[in-house]
This record gives C-alpha cells, structure tokens and sequence, in this order.
C-alpha cells in the first residue's frame, strides 16, 4: 500500500478516536492500529515498526508521539549492545524532536499533560543513554528536567498508567542510586528521597494496566528482581513472558536463558542457549557476541556437569571468543570459562594446556577475584 493512501486511511479512522480525548495518548483507536507497529519494534523487526510510526509522523506531524516512538526503536538497537554508539545520534536527534514538539505544545497550553509527559520520557530516556556513556552532567541535566516535567504531568487520573513509570522509577532509583554509586549522592540531594517498594508496586500497576510504557516497566522489573530483589522465579517469570510474546527479541532471549539457569533449570537454559547460538551464526537481528558470551557459557556449563568434556570445552572457548570480541576480559563469565578450560586440561593430563588457562585467568582477574584465588590453587596443587 502506498504510504499516502495507507495515511489517508489512518487519517480518516483517527477521527473516530479524537472525540474520546484530547490527548492522544489516550487514543483507543490510534493504540489499536498501532499495536503491530509497536509489537514489530519490541520483536526486532524495526523495519516494519518503523514503517507504522513514520505513517503516524506524516499524520501527526507536530505531535511528539512519533518522534518519541522512533527514538524508542533506536533505543532497542542500542540496549541489545550497548558497547555499539552507532545509534546514539540517531535517537539523541529523535528525542530532541520530541522535546521540541512537546515544547510547544506545552506553550500554547502550559495546563497540557500530555506534553509534560512527552517532555519527561524523552528526558528520561536521554539521561539513561547519558548515564550509560558516562556522561555525567549531561545525564543529571536530563534528569533534572525528566522531574520537572514529571511533576507537572502529574494530575491527570487517566494518563496514570503512562506518568507512573516516571515516577516509579524516580522512587526506587532514588533511593537506588545513593547507595550504589557514592560519587552520584550529591547529585541526588538536589532531588527528594524516594520510596523503593513504592517504586516496586508503582511497576507492576505500569506492566499490567499501561499500553505504551507497559513493555518498559517489564524490562525494569526482571531487572531488579533478577539482581537487586534477589526474587529470580519473578524475574523467571516476566522474561518467560516476554520471550514467549516476542521470540525474536534477543534481550529477552539472553535473559530467558539467564533465569533459567539462575534457578537451576539447567538443561532448559542450555537448550534456549544452542538456539541463541544458531541464530547468532545465521546473523540475525540483534543476536551477537553479548548474547553469545551468555549463551556459550551456559550451554558449556550443562555439559561440563553431565561429563560430556569435548562439548564443554567447545563452548567454554565459545564463551572467551565473545569475550575476546568484546574486549570484556574481566568479566565472570570470561574468566569462569578459562578456569574450567583448565580444569578440563588437567582432567585430560595436559599440564601445558592446563597452565596457559590458568595463567590467563590471573592475567585477566584481579587478584581478590574468587577466579583468581582458585587458579592460583589449583596451579600450586598440580605443580604446574
């Protein structure tokens, strides 16, 4: 269909939903016609989504929501691989569009919720791209003004599932970030204290009732029950769900594998590994040496404990190759693959081998690294 005509057609039907609200946020209609667009952009199909939000930009060209959705499918491409900038341009360049239109809206009617709203994620979202760069005085300039405009979205009953994400993640992040990055708490005086269970409940209220920023808040909150909550069947939980609504979404792929294997399902998390695996030889979308690096090692780590030593140490080198390629050589998962690289050595009676491992493990870890202390043992036992 041609992208006029297809226009055309989403003009005409809009009208239907405008008379329900003001915002078009709240357009049921509008949410509707582009649930597939949105869908495609969480599954990694980024052409197809792109194609539905450019059709709404040619329909809604002052409006933020367009350039607020293209940024979000540049976002995607970056957290898949965030060692990769090659977008970064891109979605700074769509937000700051956003920021502009909601801007203006917000000047011809400062009582305008929804603009404030636009102006908040977009902000949020720029300030998380900051924080991840390291760019901290662009990151708390972002974020300052993600509040500012999150308190003035604040007010409307039925924008409340969209805001609350904002002020969900402000309220556990809050409290959050004091406590885990000390050079940051000065910063964090300049805002009020949070509630981090309030950010909790506020989350899941996000993931059940919101239709934009539903996906997002599941996102945050695998994450935190996965590692800060210590709650991994909830985390297990979300990410079954998300990797069964989009299959091809390799974030939701790597961490489906993770949980799987952080409660010990472990031939489960090395079956989804293997299908990782093949999808990153077939090139697809996404699917690169991040989700290899977890996908290799646990795979390696099911075979290593059913004895099957050939094909443990097949993936256990998989595992340093992505690490190689990543230049992550400290990382858990690289340093853990070489020291049971060794171990396999010694089992098979190759001292050389077994040595070159070991010695790349204290070469590569820090010398208080639990990886570090069991290689220089295992060195000393073995007399290599």
């Amino acid at each position: 269909m041609p992208l006029s005509q297809a226009a055309g057609q989403m003009e005409a039907v809009t009208q239907i939903g405008e008379s329900e609200s003001s915002y078009l946020l709240l357009d049921k209609g509008l949410q509707f016609r582009i649930t597939d667009a949105v869908n495609s952009m969480y599954n990694f199909d980024f052409e197809q989504a792109e194609r539905g939000f450019q059709v709404m930009r040619y329909t809604y060209p002052e409006h933020p929501l367009p350039y607020f959705l293209m940024g979000l499918s540049q976002w995607w491409k970056i957290t898949v691989a965030t060692e990769n900038e090659s977008y970064d341009a891109l979605f700074l360049r769509y937000m700051d569009q956003t920021i502009e239109k909601a801007a203006k809206m917000l000047e011809e009617d400062p009582e305008n919720k929804e603009a404030a709203f636009f102006l908040a994620g977009a902000y949020g979202f720029q300030g998380r791209l900051h924080s991840e760069r390291k760019n901290w005085t662009s990151a708390t300039f972002a974020g300052k003004n993600a509040l500012k405009y999150l308190e003035l979205s604040r007010g409307e009953e039925e924008l409340n599932p969209e805001l609350l994400l904002g002020d969900a993640l402000f309220n556990y992040f809050s409290v959050w970030i004091p406590d885990n990055y000390p050079l940051l708490r000065p910063v964090m005086l300049l805002f009020p204290k949070g509630d981090q269970q309030l950010g909790l409940q506020q989350l899941e209220e996000v993931a059940e009732n919101s239709f934009y920023a539903r996906v997002e808040a599941q996102y945050f909150l695998f994450r935190l029950y996965a590692s800060e909550e210590k709650q991994p069947f909830k985390a297990l939980e979300i990410t079954t769900y998300l990797h069964e609504k989009y299959p091809d979404n390799p974030y939701f792929h790597r961490f489906f594998a993770r949980q799987l294997y952080a409660v010990g399902r472990g031939k489960e998390a090395m079956e989804v590994s293997l299908e990782i695996l093949k999808r990153i030889e077939a090139g697809w979308t996404g699917y690169e040496a991040n989700s290899g690096r977890y996908a290799s090692f646990f795979a390696a780590q099911y075979f290593d404990r059913m004895g099957q030593e050939e094909l443990a140490r097949k993936h256990y080198l998989e595992t340093v190759a992505f690490g190689d390629e990543l230049n992550s050589q400290e990382s858990g998962y690289y340093l853990f693959a070489l020291l049971q690289l060794g171990k396999l050595a010694i089992n098979q009676g190759d001292g050389a081998e077994a040595r070159r491992f070991l010695d790349a493990v204290k070469a590569n870890a820090k010398r208080r690294h639990p990886a570090h202390k069991e290689a220089r043992i295992l060195l000393k036992e073995n007399k290599l």
